[in-house]
């Protein structure tokens, strides 16, 4: 650390006050509670958060949240603003995974229907869905032209080709598709990357669960969304594959060859950032839309043959089923928004690394079906833990920038997990619980173990608590398809 304290001034907020003697432009809010601040203290968390705040043209505070845990340069659960005229963008604070996110499906099947086939269900998605590290093919093999057409118009080309429906697009953030993506700014390492990738899940902590809802806890928003406790749902949590990778990998090479032209000094080298209205940085801001643009045409061609295997396992239509997209959310992406700064609205670009947007009701952003309740979000668990669906609130715009947490968040490295977990362990262990897992490799299975992450509870209720986005419902898994 570098020596500044962060100060408690709530049951669940700390702040380390601005510093202008190392460069500190902003303060840092940190959401957490004793233990998840200790966490965060203990690796670099709370040093990277400093570093960004010293980033130019930083606005109002940078945040932490209560996932917060180190990432690359950038913490993960973290959110920052930029000016959007004077200030910078930066592909370190949005990730190599641009647009990893999360979708939630519901169905019209319960636990009673769906437990007695859950072996069979996950081994027919399984074979149906590709997998795992550097996996080549994916649902849907791509041309150049078509790969193009992806990358400019989002789930809109999937809907054109029998992949996707009116109602896809509607409950998809942003419809699927964020405006000004130039396929001519992506590199051809990218683009070869990402052909053959269209509907995979990858590895990492990328997953298929199928869940159950345990608990409602919002009975009218749960009926708002459409489910009831027992309801059988789908969780999808993966990103942008090879192409956002490369994206990512070519924009910081980009940005720490203009450090000289614009005068950059950084704290830290991974928080590799230009101008955002330079050439460099609208560059890479069109080339960052096309890999969150394949993100959400990546989970949308994985939902089409959920619901094909589902159709193959129950023996029922698609209507019969009901396999309907709840809502689709982002939380690694870097996006310009008006938010109230310093007294008055402005535009600024929002990094949220690690961190879904939550916007409150009433937002024109939601879909007219959540106006009156708020945007749906959600907190994947690991294999063997909860997940939550959260609504956002009107508290999250000024303590958060409209942001919630996207996870449990780290608690142990993916080395330390191999030190202290093995494969037989973890199965047996989702074995006792009646979760169903199958997985490419057992490697990805050990670094993804439930205990290798915080409480997802603990991280749901204070988020819950603050008001930053409240409890809906808890969903437990009974069958997981990994990479």
């Amino acid at each position: 650390m570098t020596g500044n304290t962060a100060n408690k001034i709530g049951d669940f907020e700390y702040k380390i006050e601005q510093n202008e003697s190392i460069g500190m432009k902003v303060p840092v809010r940190i959401f957490a509670d004793e233990n998840l601040l200790a966490k965060m203290m203990a690796d670099k968390t709370i040093q990277q958060a400093v570093n960004v705040s010293m980033l130019q043209g930083v606005q109002k505070n940078v945040v932490v949240l209560p996932d917060g845990h180190q990432g690359y340069g950038f913490p993960v659960g973290g959110v920052a603003a930029m000016d959007a005229e004077d200030g910078i963008i930066s592909p370190g604070s949005v990730g190599y995974d641009i647009n990893c996110g999360v979708r939630l499906l519901r169905t019209n099947l319960t636990e009673s229907q769906v437990r007695p086939r859950i072996k069979e269900l996950v081994e027919d998605l399984f074979s149906a869905i590709p997998s795992g590290y550097g996996k080549k093919e994916g649902c849907i093999r791509l041309t150049q032209s078509q790969l193009d057409e992806v990358l400019v118009r989002g789930v809109n080309w999937l809907a054109d080709n029998g992949y996707a429906t009116k109602e896809d697009l509607e409950f998809c953030e942003e419809g699927g598709r964020m405006d000004e993506a130039d396929p001519q700014m992506v590199s051809e390492m990218a683009h070869a990357r990402g052909a053959p990738q269209l509907g995979s899940i990858g590895s990492g902590n990328h997953f298929l669960e199928i869940q159950v809802v345990q608990e409602i806890f919002d009975e009218h928003a749960a009926e708002k969304i459409g489910i009831k406790n027992g309801d059988v749902t789908v969780l999808i949590h993966c990103g942008s594959r090879g192409l956002g990778h490369q994206i990512c990998k070519d924009y910081l090479s980009v940005c720490e060859q203009s450090y000289g032209k614009y005068s950059i000094s950084l704290p830290d080298r991974q928080l590799a950032c230009v101008p955002y209205t330079s050439d460099e940085g609208v560059a890479y801001k069109k080339a960052m839309h096309c890999a969150m643009n394949f993100a959400w045409s990546n989970r949308q061609a994985i939902t089409h043959w959920v619901r094909k295997s589902f159709g193959t396992v129950f023996g029922q239509s698609e209507s019969d089923l009901g396999i309907e997209l709840v809502y689709d959310i982002a939380h690694n992406s870097a996006k310009v928004e008006e938010h109230q700064v310093n007294g008055g609205r402005k535009n600024v670009i929002v990094h949220r690394k690690g961190a879904t947007r939550a916007f409150p009701a009433g937002r024109m952003e939601i879909p007219r079906m959540y106006r009156d309740i708020g945007q749906p979000t959600f907190i994947p668990g690991s294999m063997g833990s909860a997940s939550w669906i959260l609504l956002g609130r009107p508290n999250s715009m000024d303590m958060t920038f409209g942001s919630t947490v996207h996870g449990a968040g780290r608690l142990m490295s993916r080395t330390a997990a191999h030190k202290n977990y093995n494969y037989k362990q973890v199965v047996e262990q989702l074995e006792r619980q009646g979760i169903v897992l199958k997985s490419m490799t057992r490697y990805d299975v050990v670094e993804e173990a439930p205990e290798v992450y915080k409480d997802v509870d603990k991280v749901a209720q204070i988020s819950h608590d603050i008001g930053i986005a409240t409890k809906v419902a808890r969903l437990v898994p009974i069958g997981v398809m990994k990479g």
